[in-house]
């Protein structure tokens, strides 16, 4: 179970985020909101998932999931640009992510 609370987490991460930058600098109330609200329920389930997973794991892991959908977001809804230089960070990300994953089992 911790390893679902841990990947809603991640998910959350990356709609606080999103709202984040809705927000304007916390200057639009609806988008502040939800970034308050995202941002809470990601370090609730975060919180959770630590219960029982190692520290460094379950950081790694939430911030990755944020990382690398915060990244697909900006490509995605803001037309960020696709260079082979962010690819291949964000394929390193994944790498890691992956191979924390397999040495927590």
């Amino acid at each position: 179970m911790s390893w679902i609370y841990l990947v809603f987490a991640g998910l959350l991460e990356v709609v606080w985020a999103y709202f984040m930058k809705q927000s304007a600098g916390f200057t639009r109330l609806i988008p502040s909101l939800i970034t308050a609200v995202a941002l809470v329920a990601s370090f609730s389930l975060l919180a959770l998932a630590m219960r029982t997973l190692p520290l460094g794991t379950a950081y790694t892991i939430w911030t990755g999931i944020g990382a690398i959908g915060a990244f697909i977001v900006g490509i995605v809804l803001f037309q960020e640009p696709i260079t082979t230089a962010r690819l291949a960070a964000a394929l390193l990300i994944i790498a890691g992510l992956l191979l924390m994953k397999l040495a927590s089992d």
